[in-house]
């Protein structure tokens, strides 16, 4: 079964989890999303595995979180989702993707629950 990681290498979380599933014997396939963005659709299937909504993906700490208005709570999820693709680096990450499951890395043994 294939192992996906949305990946970015200058976050520590990411590159712990990345060690940490290497370290296992998993070598997943690396997406570093903030040079290849998931479309709308993977996103929306990303959420679905998750088991959450946009809004709980975004990193609301960013300063574009505040500068395009993404605290406005009357945003559809489907706005939401529009922003995180046009703007990757709102996507809160490590995401890993195995076994018809997904995880968020946060902390980083979180991923090994499906791996």
């Amino acid at each position: 079964m294939s192992t996906k990681i949305y990946h970015n290498p200058r976050c520590s979380k990411s590159r712990q989890t990345l060690a940490m599933l290497e370290e296992k014997g998993i070598e997943p396939e690396i997406v570093k999303y903030l040079e290849t963005p998931p479309t709308e659709a993977e996103l929306r299937q990303i959420l679905k595995l998750l088991g959450i909504g946009p809004r709980d993906l975004m990193r609301r700490k960013e300063a574009e979180y505040k500068a395009l208005g993404l605290d406005d709570e009357s945003l559809s999820e489907a706005a939401l989702i529009k922003a995180m693709v046009a703007t990757p680096k709102l996507i809160e990450r490590p995401i890993v993707i195995a076994n018809g499951k997904a995880a968020l890395g946060r902390p980083p043994e979180k991923v090994l629950d499906i791996v």
